[in-house]
């Protein structure tokens, strides 16, 4: 015989921010996101001299961009590609979009142009990468496009940091809040320290989702059609998985579910494997974006154009987001179960190797859902 348990199943990246993720197998989480999550991001030139930031919502034409991570050097990369669509975008297609770009992952900043760019109301100071990556990106998009690196500058978490749940705890709050991205810090004080906040993620360092709730949103689609959990841009997916016991051969399909669509939205607080943890603190409202052709580089057409509208009749969940429907939950890493507490207020490194097939459990939940508030 055998048991279910809640895994991790899917592990992304995306080092270039609102291109294509990557997949991973092993993945270290760090208190800013995992390593070399959006790290980069593009930025479109306006008309009046300044910059728009590139997402997916207003440009789905990011979809084409394909990412890889190559670190079979001394240097790690990332490996950009372009799949020209069937119908292709920019005609006729530039010699660019047949080949390959290679991002180093920890460029050398001195001497680069900064860039202030803002990201969900929350500023950073951002470097410019340079004229070969600025031409090839443009030329693939067709407009003039610069790509921007983030360094060890980091934005403000502006809302829905951990918080604890006693005033009596407060010595471990102090404790952990010497690990997390928390309210109004952004660049370090000087050189010799190491900023604490989120990189070019909008609002948490991590976004879990769950693929008990996408199987839910694929019944709501015609036969044949199923979602992509890809359109929805977790960095952590989890599920239940069937585990046979030692010497079982059999698996038992009609054993109970453990998980529910939807449930993620009372967690709380997670483990991961035996000592890593997860604080997760708000809902993640949903936009055009999921309506997106990923293969074309457009808007979706026919029902997999109206998963939004779909999600809106009975997902609109959390009364500060009340015209966005939720799929997801927003995440911090805690300190582990067997860090101890240690005094002063220089920030920690925190960190956390975790890999698809590692044991998820549900520590803490909450009675009813969070609610979305910016700071007053």
């Amino acid at each position: 015989m055998g048991h279910k348990t809640l895994q991790i199943t899917e592990l992304y990246i995306y080092p270039i921010k609102s291109l294509r993720p990557v997949s991973l197998d092993r993945a270290l989480l760090q208190r800013e996101g995992l390593r070399y999550d959006r790290r980069f991001m593009l930025l479109k030139a306006e008309a009046g001299g300044g910059y728009k930031n590139i997402q997916v919502y207003h440009f789905p034409e990011c979809a084409l961009f394909h990412q890889a991570i190559d670190n079979d050097n001394d240097d790690d990369h990332v490996v950009v590609t372009y799949r020209i669509p069937e119908h292709p975008l920019v005609v006729p297609p530039p010699p660019e979009q047949y080949t390959a770009l290679r991002v180093p992952l920890n460029p050398a900043i001195a001497g680069l142009e900064t860039v202030d760019i803002k990201l969900f109301s929350s500023s950073a100071t951002t470097y410019r990468m340079g004229d070969t990556y600025d031409a090839w990106f443009s030329a693939c998009l067709g407009y003039r496009t610069i790509l921007v690196y983030i360094g060890d500058n980091r934005r403000s978490v502006l809302a829905h940091a951990p918080q604890p749940e006693q005033p009596q705890t407060q010595s471990w709050f102090s404790h952990l809040t010497s690990f997390v991205p928390y309210y109004g810090q952004q660049q370090p004080s000087s050189s010799k320290e190491k900023a604490s906040g989120l990189v070019f993620n909008e609002a948490a360092p991590f976004l879990l989702t769950s693929k008990a709730s996408l199987r839910n949103v694929s019944a709501r689609l015609p036969e044949g059609q199923e979602m992509d959990m890809i359109k929805f841009r977790p960095n952590i997916v989890v599920d239940e998985v069937w585990e046979e016991s030692s010497g079982s051969e059999d698996s038992d399909d009609d054993a109970p579910s453990i998980l529910a669509a939807w449930d993620e939205d009372f967690w709380a607080e997670l483990s991961v494997g035996s000592t890593h943890r997860l604080a997760l603190t708000a809902n993640c409202a949903r936009c055009v974006s999921i309506n997106v052709d990923y293969a074309a580089g457009r808007p979706a057409s026919g029902e997999l154009g109206s998963v939004l509208k779909k999600l809106m009749k009975d997902r609109r969940v959390d009364a500060g987001n009340k015209w966005s429907p939720i799929f997801g939950r927003y995440a911090f890493l805690l300190p582990s179960a067997n860090s101890s507490s240690s005094g002063g207020g220089e920030a920690h490194e925190l960190d956390a190797d975790v890999a698809v097939g590692d044991e998820v459990k549900v520590m803490r939940r909450i009675s009813e859902r969070d609610t979305w508030a910016w700071p007053k």
